[in-house]
């Protein structure tokens, strides 16, 4: 590769390069051309390149799970620690009161600047209007848009299925999966159809499943929080699910599909997890460490996720339980929570292992010539560190430059 570099490639120098798929490089360079990488190393034989100076430069993060939609908000709805769905009943509360003083569309636009403002460059969207069909020009990062359906009783099936149909046919310019949001809102046939439908189609799926403790009551014994919210909704059926059913029931069906994400999976037993290391091709538990610690749930079992070799990504979800959607700060409340992973494992949950969960592994996650120019340029402290890894996560500095299929943005 180095002997068909050109005049007009573009080379960054830093103190610290972060390839991912390799071990950091000291005083590294990448050279970019066009849209891609095209090597990557120390001491490249290129005049004049661009010396960043006392920064890291990692591949652009992938951010596997958001709501756009909340974006405008300027801080989290509810309190910390709060039961789960008198969380969910102040949402439909914002919601049904058109508390948004934005159109979903600018609060969406408000949200990718953010993300590509912190360095993502590839994101998972749950959307849950159509803003996409008004969206002007390309977005500023590479972007998978779940369209997320909700009917829980069973008038909703036919409706809400004919609505995922109608939405992919008229977003054919869009990479789009499917989204039937959580148990307790989506009846398991509609669920079951949904599932079909991206097989047929060929998408992926997004879907929460044991968030919380009180989702797990519902579904074993169709008792608790979430049955007296959904009734005060008028979004309960009787019939829609059985008494013992398990989040393993579901991941059964997800198992079916040609990829899935499993949205916060903090809840989840042994053979859930079993099942899910079995599919690790496709299947994927997405992880997301703020929003986790502020509803106070368990103690995530991200280590023995990865020890049984369920592939994992993290996620900002959205603003309305996270104070912005900044994705390396997800990835430092994992270093300091989890000492036993280290801190090269937790960079490739926000890179590599995330844009596998996406299905798009092959295209970035990594600093790799041939992938995609997808960058972010961290500021390092004035310190050295045994592992240079601990530079980029046991800090407080900021991504100073984002870099999107080759243009610094």
């Amino acid at each position: 590769m180095l002997e068909s570099l050109e005049k007009h490639d573009t080379t960054y120098r830093a103190r610290w390069i972060f390839p991912v798929e390799g071990s950091p490089l000291p005083d590294g360079m990448v050279t970019i051309r066009g849209e891609q990488i095209v090597a990557v190393g120390q001491n490249l034989p290129v005049p004049r390149p661009h010396d960043l100076g006392n920064v890291a430069i990692i591949p652009g993060l992938v951010n596997c799970h958001t709501h756009l939609e909340f974006s405008n908000l300027p801080c989290p709805i509810g309190a910390p620690g709060m039961v789960f769905p008198d969380w969910i009943r102040q949402v439909v509360a914002h919601r049904r009161s058109g508390g948004s003083a934005v159109s979903p569309q600018v609060a969406v636009e408000q949200g990718l600047a953010e993300c590509v403002r912190t360095g993502t460059t590839t994101l998972g969207e749950i959307a849950s209007s159509d803003w996409f069909s008004n969206y002007h020009g390309d977005p500023p990062l590479d972007l998978t848009i779940f369209f997320e359906l909700i009917g829980l009783k069973s008038a909703r099936i036919e409706p809400a299925a004919e609505r995922a149909r109608q939405v992919l046919s008229s977003a054919d310019s869009w990479r789009m999966g499917l989204s039937p949001h959580a148990p307790y809102t989506v009846h398991p046939e509609l669920f079951a159809r949904l599932v079909a439908l991206a097989t047929e189609k060929q998408l992926p799926i997004a879907f929460h499943l044991a968030e919380s403790r009180e989702e797990l009551e519902l579904l074993r014994s169709r008792s608790g929080p979430f049955l007296s919210l959904l009734r005060e909704l008028d979004a309960w059926d009787e019939e829609a699910i059985p008494l013992g059913t398990r989040p393993l029931d579901y991941l059964k069906v997800l198992a079916t599909a040609p990829r899935s994400l499993v949205i916060h999976g903090n809840y989840l037993e042994a053979d859930e997890i079993a099942l899910l290391a079995s599919h690790n091709d496709r299947m994927a538990v997405v992880y997301c460490p703020r929003t986790h610690a502020y509803f106070g749930h368990a103690r995530h079992h991200l280590p023995q996720l990865l020890a049984a070799g369920v592939r994992v990504g993290l996620g900002t979800d959205s603003r309305a339980s996270n104070p912005d959607l900044n994705l390396l700060e997800e990835m430092r409340l994992v270093a300091r929570q989890f000492r036993s992973l280290s801190p090269a494992d937790v960079l490739k949950l926000g890179t590599i292992d995330g844009a596998g969960a996406l299905g798009c592994q092959h295209e970035c996650g990594s600093i790799s010539p041939g992938k995609l120019a997808n960058l972010a340029v961290v500021k390092l402290p004035d310190r050295d560190a045994k592992d240079p890894h601990e530079l980029l996560l046991d800090s407080s500095e900021l991504v100073i430059k984002t870099i999107y299929r080759g243009r610094a943005m």
